[in-house]
């Protein structure tokens, strides 16, 4: 295998890049000047060698706290639990969550092999217990997987004295027309109506 096919395998075993895709990012990188090469596979080194978990919530990180877990002006008494690191970005951007967040790492599906001891469970009941928390966010995706997960980690948690499990709310898109959602959506969106 050449140099070029072996840079356009590994490039597409990355999600949502195929055999083609691969290739031309490997025929656009040729075509670039040498030096912007040597940046991407600094960036891809200093990646590999800097970056691990935060120590506390499970997002990545260059020091052992995360930017969120470090900043004392977050709300620890709230963390908002989601499944991969990157959908910590998602919610971030939306500038309006105070609170801290537990990364599992994944979502319960025992098909793949994965169950609760895979995911990083313990490091959530043992935030809860010793770290004062009052709300427990479930910010699983809507899958079966995902659903699965959160009624777990729901059931586990119920018991703790004064502390309050909460779902995302459900519904309805903005900017979308009702005859065009499906009819679970529109059901989450009745299910999950507030007063105006």
């Amino acid at each position: 295998m050449n140099a070029i096919e072996r840079a356009g395998k590994e490039l597409s075993r990355l999600p949502g890049i195929g055999p083609k895709t691969a290739l031309r990012l490997v025929y656009h990188l040729l075509k670039a000047d040498p030096a912007r090469i040597a940046q991407l596979t600094g960036a891809l080194t200093d990646l590999a060698d800097r970056v691990r978990p935060c120590e506390r919530c499970g997002n990545y990180s260059d020091s052992d706290l995360c930017d969120v877990c470090s900043n004392p002006r977050r709300d620890h008494t709230t963390v908002c639990v989601v499944e991969e690191a990157y959908e910590v970005g998602a919610i971030e951007r939306t500038g309006q969550y105070p609170g801290v967040y537990h990364v599992l790492g994944g979502k319960l599906s025992p098909l793949d092999g994965v169950g609760p001891e895979s995911l990083r469970i313990a490091g959530l009941r043992t935030r809860v217990a010793e770290e004062g928390v009052r709300e427990v966010i479930l910010a699983t995706n809507a899958s079966m997987e995902g659903e699965a997960t959160a009624v777990y980690l729901e059931s586990i948690l119920r018991n703790v004295q004064s502390l309050r499990v909460t779902r995302l709310a459900r519904g309805i898109p903005v900017g979308s027309d009702l005859e065009y959602v499906d009819g679970t959506t529109i059901a989450e969106a009745l299910l999950g109506r507030r007063e105006m």
